[in-house]
């Protein structure tokens, strides 16, 4: 018996032990490290480091309006960005799982935006929206090409809106994809011989089968949107005038352009915090409504 026990802790070892331990360096000394970093005015280069306690939290939330400006910007997109991508995605997926000749091309097609890191795929749609638009606008008249895409503030917004979702759409697509498919065909069957319409089996059979995919779904799509920062950065780095800095962006540029890295510690750690806190009560709520089919 002890000799069986002592060979599945070895087999546990030798598999996850590395897993473990790589775990160990990466993630959890860093955060650690970045825990006590916050607390100092470590400039991130410097071998003299000093304790300044809470101070760097209070110059966060009483003396720092870039930060707070670059919150709401983030609140605001990661709004609209979550219900897009979600919409957008499941719609792709529930048209996606019909009968179509063409359905495998077209979730390739849809997917691959996905796969396209987020810097290249920045500077592609900065290319678009300088250049392409302006050419498109050019030839066919419409003002709607012609807006300055990534130099004002409300266009720059949904400039960064369109390529987020145009790129995670399809990822959350294959997910409502892989729901949908198991969607019992009997109580869709049934559903329309008692005369029941499609929003009505979408509303009260299919959605609430699907619960658990909508459960991950928008847990990334929040993840996503709240740490966004390559395609902020690409983009319109966090332009004009830093109406369209991102939290993730606003940690960056305090820690390595301006080097602060203690306050800038400060705030990744208060972002987490927040982040931890929405994305533990969207999966409560979300959970809370999942059913067995």
């Amino acid at each position: 018996m002890k000799h069986r026990k002592s060979s599945q802790l070895l087999q546990q070892l030798v598999f996850v032990g590395p897993s473990i331990v790589f775990f160990i360096l990466i993630i959890v000394v860093p955060f650690l490290l970045g825990m006590v970093y916050s607390f100092t005015d470590w400039n991130g280069v410097s071998a003299n480091i000093h304790w300044v306690g809470f101070d760097n939290f209070k110059q966060i939330f009483s003396n720092d309006p870039k930060f707070l400006s670059a919150f709401w910007f983030t609140v605001r997109f990661t709004l609209v960005g979550v219900i897009l991508t979600n919409v957008i995605g499941f719609f792709l997926a529930y048209f996606l799982t019909k009968p179509l000749k063409t359905r495998n091309f077209l979730r390739t097609i849809f997917f691959m935006p996905n796969v396209i890191g987020g810097l290249l795929l920045g500077f592609i749609w900065q290319f678009i929206f300088v250049k392409g638009f302006s050419a498109v606008g050019d030839v066919t008249g419409w003002s709607f090409f012609n807006l300055p895409w990534l130099g004002d503030e409300p266009t720059a917004f949904w400039g960064i809106v369109i390529v987020f979702v145009w790129q995670t759409a399809g990822y959350l697509m294959v997910i409502y994809i892989s729901s949908l498919t198991n969607v019992s065909q009997d109580l869709l069957e049934a559903a329309e011989i008692d005369g029941a319409s499609r929003w009505q089996v979408l509303r009260s059979i299919i959605f609430p089968l699907i619960m658990p995919g909508v459960t991950i779904c928008l847990f990334l799509a929040i993840s996503w949107s709240f740490k966004m920062f390559d395609l902020n950065l690409s983009l319109t780095k966090g332009g004009p005038f830093g109406s369209t800095e991102s939290v993730a962006l606003n940690i960056y540029n305090e820690a390595f352009v301006n080097n602060r890295y203690g306050i800038g510690t400060a705030k990744a750690l208060v972002f987490f915090v927040i982040v931890a806190i929405i994305t533990m009560i969207q999966v409560r709520v979300t959970k809370s409504k999942e059913v067995e089919a």
